[in-house]
């Protein structure tokens, strides 16, 4: 078993927001069993009905179950964490590697394009862009999607410039193997754990990005069971029926700060700067510690 897999099987915290995590995926998955009314089917005799055995998040202001909201929102929210990122981290990575890897003009370019999307602040450009068009929910993943990818690579073109000056980088072309090759068989999977890391954390960003534009009603359209939707129409009932706000804003919390925990024990778990070498201790034998070369012999009181 590799040491990093051994580090994460014995961190508590990982098994904690694990934990978190799975219980969260499994309630989205069974949000039909779980909460069978649905997530739009509502009655407006039984609105902002408190917390109960009928409801056990209670209602919003239509009669809609929150239970049944917040299960399936928590399916949109990961879908879209995961998809977003998923086109960062392939699209960044794809232009860090090749920017990193070839250097000169190409380099140059999609670092300088790079440099335009971190000019402006990324909150600000996704309202943009979804402003722009037509708001939506697959127009603020798509957005989310490629306003990411310029810190994914930058990240993978630092990464790439290390890994393609060690030695057996230039074993290999002295060898006369071909540059794609090299790339893809030499340079790429080394730098796969920076990449797996910055995935991991990037889809909490990006569910934050999703619930953020959902707030400001540019992501998910009503009636669409959304945790940024639901946070901004139960903001107007904080003091009658607080529970239509809070209980998909702690599934959000919940969400993020397990996917922030894994991602940073999975970093400490990768880097190998951060694995100390074991103190090795004399040995003590019947009559006591073993001398040195040319010492005497010390033995036990």
């Amino acid at each position: 078993m590799s040491r990093p897999w051994r580090r994460l099987r014995r961190d508590p915290v990982v098994w904690l927001a694990g934990g978190l995590l799975v219980a969260i995926v499994l309630a989205a998955i069974l949000a039909d069993v779980l909460a069978p009314g649905g997530p739009i089917a509502g009655d407006l005799a039984r609105r902002l009905l408190p917390p109960g055995a009928g409801h056990p998040f209670g209602t919003d202001e239509q009669g809609r179950d929150v239970l049944a909201r917040t299960l399936h929102g928590a399916r949109l929210s990961l879908a879209v964490g995961l998809g977003a990122r998923t086109l960062s981290v392939l699209l960044g990575g794809t232009l860090g590697f090749l920017a990193g890897f070839r250097g000169g003009w190409l380099d140059a370019l999609v670092m300088r394009v790079a440099d335009v999307f971190f000019a402006f602040p990324s909150l600000l450009l996704l309202i943009g862009i979804t402003a722009a068009l037509e708001p939506g929910l697959g127009v603020a993943a798509a957005a989310i999607g490629v306003v990411g990818w310029a810190e994914v690579a930058r990240l993978v073109r630092a990464e790439t410039l290390r890994v393609r000056e060690l030695d057996y980088v230039a074993a290999a072309r002295a060898l006369g193997v071909r540059e794609r090759r090299i790339l893809l068989r030499h340079v790429v999977p080394n730098c796969a754990s920076p990449l797996l890391v910055s995935f991991t954390l990037g889809v909490a960003t990006t569910m934050l990005a999703e619930a953020s534009l959902s707030f400001l009603g540019l992501g998910a359209q009503p009636p669409t069971a959304s945790w940024g939707s639901m946070v901004s129409s139960g903001k107007d009932f904080l003091r009658a029926a607080p529970w239509v706000a809070f209980f998909p804003g702690l599934f959000l919390a919940a969400a993020v700060l397990s996917l922030n925990l894994l991602g940073d024990a999975l970093r400490d778990a990768l880097d190998p700067r951060s694995v100390t070498a074991p103190v090795r201790r004399p040995r003590r034998g019947r009559a006591g510690l073993r001398p040195a070369s040319g010492g005497a012999n010390l033995r036990d009181p």
